[in-house]
């Protein structure tokens, strides 16, 4: 599995981000298109700090107010030159940007330095080195905070600024603040990393590394480089970790629907590419019983299987809860010789491993009940039957290798 790996030793700033994503081998002529679609081509340069050789981005961008919906619309007018994948991923930084400021300002009308074309163009530049990379998962090792107070719109505040430490807060990762003076981590950066980061650095395990880069600062400090390294790694061993995915999550509230509309309507869904669909009882206001419907999907099936909810269904609205992390085993499906009673059959089975050993067999049911109807006996016998023999022939060796 190729991961992503953030050592953010000196803090991290979006224009840093570009920079060591680019130096690993991110695709510079589309990071380039990307960030020229919101501003002026920006500047790459070689620099060095304390000695290291890093990638220096200048976005020559001027300050700018604005709010939350002007910077949506900016981002939707660069759709053209940019994938789908990495505007869905600049809107959620932004989204944590902004809910980062509420928290800190109540409802505001403005964002002030994230608002700005140049952090416009950094979120938009590094989500799409990080899209070009091709990875699979991003760790991000603590992150250097600094110390002391800054000039902002808002006056002196504080350093981490109060936005930086909100989107940590409600990130998971690990910080630091660190023995030098200044803000060495920005709200840009501190959301961009937010988001990048699916699984904890402490999972990581054994690796060989692909490639290492370095993003630098504007700053040139002679005791310590202003820099922030990334590597790509490959995972080795038995201890990789669970993969990470991404997933919508929509749900609807239903009480006038019947069970039938609803158990064709999760078909309806699965046919669509769903992930998996569920019906569970609630009770709704006024002590009327009804139905949960989740569904769970990829983000570019969202589109589709909201508009079968809303006809199957009939419901007036449907909640997304967008890009949630979640972590799936890996799998293969393999075929296992089964006797039943003196019939014999090869049965596939469902093989799932978690650092690299077996955990879960699983029968397909569909085989299971055609089988069991054969031969006139019940279905949860033979399925018994084909993960009896399954998990044998894993202690014998015969299966589990990998094979689909």
């Amino acid at each position: 599995m190729l991961v992503l790996v953030f050592d953010p030793f000196h803090g991290a700033a979006g224009d840093m981000i570009i920079g060591a994503l680019l130096d690993c081998g991110a695709d510079r002529k589309s990071v380039v298109q990307a960030m020229q679609s919101v501003m002026v081509e920006p500047g790459i340069t070689e620099v060095t700090r304390a000695g290291i050789r890093a990638v220096k981005v200048d976005t020559h961008a001027a300050p700018t107010h604005r709010t939350l919906a002007d910077v949506m619309k900016r981002l939707d007018d660069s759709a053209v030159d940019i994938p789908p994948e990495v505007l869905a991923m600049a809107k959620r930084v932004f989204t944590r940007l902004n809910d980062a400021e509420e928290r800190i300002h109540g409802s505001h009308v403005h964002f002030h330095e994230v608002g700005a074309d140049d952090a416009i163009a950094d979120v938009i530049g590094a989500c799409t080195a990080y899209y070009s990379l091709g990875i699979e998962a991003a760790a991000v090792m603590p992150i250097t905070l600094g110390r002391g107070s800054t000039k902002s719109s808002h006056g002196l505040i504080p350093i981490p600024a109060p936005a930086t430490t909100a989107i940590l807060s409600q990130s998971g990762l690990i910080a630091r603040q660190g023995k030098e003076e200044g803000e060495l981590c920005t709200p840009t950066g501190a959301a961009l990393l937010a988001e990048f980061s699916t699984i904890p650095a402490t999972d990581l395990g054994t690796y060989t590394i692909q490639a290492v880069g370095y993003g630098a600062g504007t700053r040139d400090p002679t005791n310590i480089p202003n820099v922030i390294r990334a590597m790509v790694i490959e995972m080795t061993g038995d201890d990789r970790p669970l993969q990470p995915d991404m997933v919508d999550i929509l749900e609807t509230n239903v009480d006038d629907v019947s069970g039938e509309v609803i158990a064709h309507a999760i078909t309806r869904f699965m046919e669509e590419g769903a992930r998996d669909a569920s019906a569970a009882p609630i009770i709704m206001k006024k002590g009327r019983p009804g139905f949960l419907i989740r569904v769970i999907c990829t983000s570019d099936k969202s589109a589709g299987i909201v508009e079968i909810m809303a006809r199957e269904l009939g419901t007036l609205g449907i909640r997304c809860i967008p890009a949630v992390h979640r972590f799936i085993a890996e799998r293969t499906i393999e075929h296992i010789n089964v006797e039943i009673g003196g019939n014999h059959r090869a049965m596939p089975v469902k093989i799932g491993r978690m650092c690299g050993k077996i955990y879960s067999i699983k029968a397909e049911f569909d085989l299971a009940r055609d089988w069991a109807s054969e031969i006139g006996i019940p279905v949860r016998d033979v399925l018994g039957a084909i993960e009896k023999a399954g998990w044998k022939a894993v202690k014998n060796g015969s299966a589990g290798s990998g094979g689909r």
